[in-house]
């Protein structure tokens, strides 16, 4: 929890237009896939599931990696393409990997 808290607190420092611009999904809700959807792209990628929620317009999945990392993947609504893919390190940091929409 608190390394939940200190990584909140760290991104309120930045900029909300620079540091959210890129996680924001467009979507109309007719596009989206279903939830169920969702859930078994993150079981393909071996990951258990705490929570999956709407943020900023995309699917947001918490829980943790095959690994037993703790993980935070924005998932695109529509095509569900990983749009970023944050984890705990070894040492307990926050890594994060980002990806463009239209890009594998």
């Amino acid at each position: 929890m608190k390394k939940t808290l200190t990584i909140l607190g760290f991104l309120a420092v930045f900029p909300a237009g620079v540091a959210l611009a890129d996680d924001d999904c467009f979507v109309p809700m007719a596009d989206w896939q279903p939830r169920d959807a969702v859930a078994r792209l993150a079981e393909e990628n071996g990951w258990t599931v705490r929570r999956i929620k709407i943020d900023d317009g995309c699917y947001e999945i918490d829980g943790r990696d095959a690994e037993g990392r703790r993980i935070e993947v924005t998932v695109h609504p529509a095509t569900l393409q990983v749009i970023e893919f944050e984890y705990e390190d070894v040492d307990g940091r926050p890594s994060s990997d980002r990806k463009n929409q239209g890009n594998d």
